[in-house]
């Protein structure tokens, strides 16, 4: 099979099977995104049907997020131990279990309990498929390969909007509980799928099982000597003798569980990690803080603020955001290793400072007009849709490829789990605070607000972040480097 897929591969093109194990690993990410357009819609009839106030429907949607916040601090710490492949197994296994609950869903605290059971597996799938993907792919794909997830999770969000309308036709007490928990399915099947899968090549070799992690180098790379070219460098990172020739070393006096990464990492960081640090955290920070998700959980209320009242037409219109978003993610997978990061990132954040100004103006004009004008109403939505494209075009996919790969080998998995963290917690922030904020500042001056924080967000890209498009992982650690620092996960020791 290996020598099958190397002679079918050009020296330039993107290994098939990489390119097959990230689409596998990144089908959590679709369950994910579906639990996150699905609630945009079932909290309508959840809201009827169990008779809840608008506080514990910031809590519902919000809790998810708190608890992945649990799960990608564990996340991190896991796959070290367990494996990449693992890891993922474990993320499908916990949210069938959420998904079962919500499906279940008899009252409000069982209703609860499975969306943060699914929470603890969305914290743990947003942290280990993007690392997967970065770790398996080569560096003049890896772009392509690490934003997999997030265009995943795209298409996940159009799969419940649509599921929104559809099951908006049956009975209310039964449509939102099967919205909520056919989820269950693909999660059971992803968790037997992706031990077809193989693991990480550099975990493994993180691990000091160099055959194994050789052979997979020359499945996922495109020709012996690139795989071969790999390998030395990953042994290298991991402080490997570059002449040792031995199928499995043993790590004796290495940590290769990430022992000791948080002190490294927050304690007592090298002045290259603290700049990798600082600009994946604030790329994860201002993810959220932005706005997305209030437009992806809250787009029918906001519809319907502007002026469209019928649920069916709620629905309709917030599948366009669905398609935007998805259509969108797709051109910047295509573009992030021809355009490169930096320029794409500019863009789309530039653009979305014009986008939210637009659709808080917009949203402003017709709440005053009582939702009763017509081009306020077509300046929301195009504004609304205008900030998904830019969004997902540039600050949606980065922002996980981004994370994944400025880390150093030692230090990436605990790191890209302290990013997940910070994008939980924000994301957690904006879900259960924007209805009380709408209420406080109106829906327009939320939009103003986020607006202004995009702005800051421009001005930290511009001046904080690197380019990395085209760079090994190993090689991107010096780009972090000043004045003769050392990133301090090349001596995991000190």
């Amino acid at each position: 099979m290996a020598d099958q897929i190397i002679s079918g591969e050009k020296p330039a093109g993107v290994n098939r099977f990489a390119l097959q194990c990230a689409i596998v690993a990144s089908i959590v990410s679709i369950i994910f995104g579906y639990d996150t357009g699905v609630m945009s819609g079932a909290m309508v009839f959840i809201e009827e049907d169990l008779k809840t106030n608008d506080v514990q429907i910031e809590v519902l949607t919000g809790i998810l997020n708190l608890c992945a916040l649990v799960g990608s601090l564990l996340a991190g710490r896991t796959s070290d131990i367990i494996g990449r492949r693992y890891t993922i197994v474990l993320a499908s296994i916990l949210f069938m279990l959420g998904s079962i609950m919500m499906g279940w869903g008899p009252n409000y605290p069982v209703l609860l309990s499975g969306r943060c059971t699914a929470g603890l597996g969305v914290g743990f799938a947003l942290m280990v498929a993007p690392v997967y993907s970065a770790e398996i792919a080569t560096a003049s794909h890896r772009g392509l390969l690490a934003s997999l997830p997030h265009l995943c999770i795209s298409i996940g969000i159009l799969l419940g909007y649509l599921v929104n309308y559809f099951f908006s036709k049956l009975p209310m007490h039964i449509g939102w509980r099967l919205m909520l928990g056919i989820a269950a399915v693909p999660s059971l099947v992803l968790a037997f799928g992706i031990l077809k899968m193989p693991e990480s090549p550099r975990w493994l070799i993180m691990q000091g099982r160099l055959k194994e992690g050789k052979e997979i180098l020359e499945l996922v790379s495109n020709s012996p000597e690139e795989a071969e070219l790999r390998f030395q460098d990953i042994k290298s990172a991991a402080g490997i003798d570059p002449k040792c020739v031995d199928d499995v070393v043993k790590m004796e006096g290495k940590k290769t569980h990430g022992e000791g990464v948080w002190k490294e990492l927050i304690l007592r960081p090298t002045p290259a990690v603290r700049r990798v640090l600082l600009t994946a955290l604030g790329i994860h920070f201002f993810q959220h803080a932005t706005g997305i998700e209030a437009v992806l959980l809250y787009g029918p209320r906001i519809f319907k603020k502007a002026g469209i009242t019928t649920k069916d037409k709620l629905f309709l219109v917030t599948i366009g955001v669905g398609i935007m978003k998805t259509t969108f993610i797709f051109t910047a997978t295509l573009l992030l290793d021809k355009v490169g990061r930096r320029k794409l990132l500019l863009t789309s954040v530039g653009g979305m400072v014009i986008a939210l100004t637009m659709l808080g103006f917009g949203l402003t004009m017709a709440q005053n007009a009582g939702g009763k004008l017509a081009w306020a109403l077509v300046l929301s939505i195009v504004a609304a849709y205008s900030f998904v494209a830019v969004f997902s075009i540039g600050l949606g996919p980065i922002t996980w490829v981004y994370s994944s790969e400025v880390f150093p080998l030692k230090l990436r998995a605990q790191g890209a789990s302290l990013g997940v963290a910070v994008n939980r917690i924000m994301n957690a922030t904006v879900s259960m605070s924007f209805l009380s904020l709408t209420s406080a500042i109106t829906t327009g001056g939320a939009f103003f607000m986020f607006a202004g924080v995009a702005a800051v967000a421009w001005n930290f890209f511009f001046f904080l972040l690197p380019e990395t498009k085209g760079k090994s992982l190993e090689e991107i650690e010096a780009l972090f480097q000043r004045d003769g620092d050392k990133v301090r996960g090349e001596n995991s020791a000190a």
